[in-house]
């Protein structure tokens, strides 16, 4: 492909695709570690008040952002499912 510009515009999504991940493995790994804690100290694996406030909090700042509040919340409720079924095998026993 001869397009620079396509493939400055492809080399800038590539990075950020990279701090993505690098940004949810962070992520996941201190959610790991609340969900170790809770599992020590008999919490319940969701919060649902906490997880409402997030989605909140996260459509307004895709709001300020220009971003699409309705996305921006089914990815956060991806992750937080997520969490959620880790924090529960946590609870089971399993991922110690």
């Amino acid at each position: 492909m001869t397009d620079e510009t396509l493939r400055g515009y492809r080399q800038s999504i590539d990075n950020i695709d990279a701090a993505l991940v690098f940004l949810l493995a962070e992520r996941f790994k201190v959610t790991q570690a609340v969900g170790r804690h809770k599992a020590v100290a008999g919490l319940p694996p969701a919060d649902p008040g906490r997880e409402e406030a997030q989605i909140a909090r996260l459509r307004g700042l895709a709001k300020d952002a220009n971003l699409d509040p309705e996305f921006s919340e089914k990815f956060l409720r991806f992750i937080i499912d997520e969490v959620i079924r880790h924090h529960e095998r946590l609870q089971g026993g399993e991922l110690a």
